[in-house]
């Protein structure tokens, strides 16, 4: 199984990059627009379509309002892997900073190629995003 990591920081106040985070139905235009084109949820079902065509069908399996942690597994769509387990977790650093850790197990390692492309794009996006992301609203 492979295993990849990715992690930078944020110039933003965990709080705020929380709220993106968190809000798993708009992932298109929270936390990566441009790179996924859109999102929708049937029930516990989120279905994220990405930029280079790519369809994942992901159940959310957790969503942790104090680890300020989301866990989700891909289950269906245009990849289809044999296991797919990822989880994103934002947590405060220096000087108002936030960290962001996008953790993502999957098989078969075949994919990790294709996966591991999209999650450093994915990262650019989201950290770029962030990092311009007003405070919440009654802040």
């Amino acid at each position: 199984m492979a295993h990849i990591r990715k992690e930078f920081l944020i110039d933003n106040a965990p709080e705020n990059v929380w709220e993106a985070l968190r809000d798993v139905g708009a992932v298109h235009a929270r936390l990566a627009p441009g790179f996924v084109t859109d999102t929708r949820m049937e029930e516990d079902i989120r279905i994220v379509t990405f930029a280079n065509g790519v369809v994942a069908h992901e159940l959310l399996v957790d969503i942790d309002e104090e680890a300020r942690r989301v866990a989700y597994a891909v289950v269906g769509g245009s990849l289809a892997p044999k296991h797919h387990h990822a989880s994103m977790q934002v947590s405060a650093d220096a000087d108002g900073r936030s960290r962001f850790v996008w953790t993502i197990d999957v098989a078969p390692d075949e994919l990790a190629g294709p996966i591991g492309e999209m999650a450093e794009q994915g990262a650019l996006v989201m950290q770029r995003t962030l990092n311009a992301a007003p405070a919440p609203t009654g802040a």
